[in-house]
């Protein structure tokens, strides 16, 4: 009988810690608010992250010229006051081809970040839950995938199959949702042994849904910084694929393969390459920055995560 009152009351304390936790995300939300609005660097950052997206929407309406339109009469035009940001080797607008640049990196690297995420993170928690064989020899599957040049693949499978976009999303999203399986993993390791997981043990409760409502709620503070992280880095890929000519199919204006069209002249047209590449910058930038102020807002250490 004692031993039956003790995992009652174990469940009993593990049931009504959660549900104190299940009142407090609100409250968590506004201190994670209070503490990045201390941060000069985090506001500017989101400031200009909020400004990359509401551009990326608008893009489309607000262009003063149509980005595709070629003028021969019109190449090479330093900024004026017709073209903000002059004009390229085709005599289109750089102005406008610059805000359409992120327009489609931002709709591949978002839906890509959320499919690693999504993949990356269940199979990182159900790992961590499951422990065993299992867990090391998927982990060794794990080391070995983030071993190989992520670059080569990424090229060699889009060379294959095709440069649409949801080969791009479907490819971005698993190679960079492999390395989501150790950070999720590392942090759901700190969880398993505490006593509300092993309640649910006790009550009889399906792995799915401890990972569901007692490790994933623990572990999504780690996670969205991870996700931030990964959506910087997904962002560069997928410009250094356009670079390369495996990205955005033209006419479609990208950054990095406006770069790559204007670089042979930069030393005569330096602005044909210098707006997008400092667009691209920026939002990557403040995508870290973001990151690394939301992490410290809640507590956590980037440096010390698993990658």
């Amino acid at each position: 009988m004692t031993d039956s009152a003790a995992i009652e009351n174990t469940a009993l304390a593990a049931s009504q810690s959660q549900s104190t936790q299940g009142r407090t995300p609100q409250k968590r939300s506004v201190q994670v608010w209070r503490s990045m609005r201390r941060s000069p660097a985090a506001m500017i950052a989101l400031s200009i992250l909020a400004l990359h997206l509401i551009i990326a929407l608008l893009a489309p309406w607000i262009s003063p010229w149509d980005w595709t339109l070629q003028n021969g009469y019109n190449m090479l035009q330093p900024p004026s006051a017709a073209h903000w940001f002059g004009t390229d080797n085709m005599g289109r607008d750089v102005f406008s081809r610059t805000l359409m640049g992120g327009r489609e990196a931002l709709k591949v690297t978002l839906l890509g970040t959320l499919l690693a995420m999504l993949w990356g993170s269940l199979t990182g928690i159900t790992l961590g839950l499951l422990g065993g064989r299992i867990d090391e020899w998927v982990m060794r599957a794990v080391d070995a995938l983030l071993a190989i040049p992520w670059l080569l693949f990424l090229l060699l499978i889009i060379s294959t199959i095709g440069q649409s976009g949801l080969t791009l999303v479907l490819t971005l999203g698993f190679f960079y949702g492999i390395a989501v399986i150790r950070v999720a993993r590392g942090a759901t390791l700190d969880f398993v042994a505490r006593d509300f997981v092993m309640a649910a043990r006790v009550r009889g409760e399906s792995n799915w849904t401890i990972v569901r409502q007692e490790l994933l709620p623990n572990v999504l503070d780690s996670l969205l910084v991870e996700g931030a992280m990964r959506w910087a880095w997904m962002l560069l890929a997928f410009s250094s694929l356009s670079f390369l000519g495996f990205g955005v199919v033209p006419p479609t204006p990208d950054w990095g393969l406006m770069i790559a069209d204007t670089r042979g002249i930069m030393s005569i047209a330096p602005w044909a390459t210098l707006f997008p590449a400092l667009a691209l910058s920026s939002l990557i930038i403040s995508i870290n920055l973001s990151a690394d102020a939301f992490g410290k807002a809640m507590g956590l250490d980037r440096a010390k995560a698993p990658v």
